[in-house]
């Protein structure tokens, strides 16, 4: 569904506007950047998935050949 890297767009915009999100830790918890301001947000999984709208993009996955 979403990994790490992925640009997320929640429910609420930030303070600043923006409602463009970067996963930059994943576990119990999940860290969320603002790609606009850079300002982070550490959540529940269970509160990220309440609160995530939709994936926006996905991370490039490069081949190691």
């Amino acid at each position: 569904m979403y990994d790490l890297g992925d640009i997320v767009e929640m429910k609420k915009p930030h303070a600043c506007q923006a409602n463009r999100w970067e996963i930059i830790r994943m576990g119990a918890d999940i860290k969320i950047k603002c790609t606009n301001c850079g300002h982070i947000v550490m959540m529940t999984r269970r509160d990220f998935e309440k609160k995530m709208k939709k994936i926006l993009e996905k991370k490039l996955i490069k081949d190691s050949e």
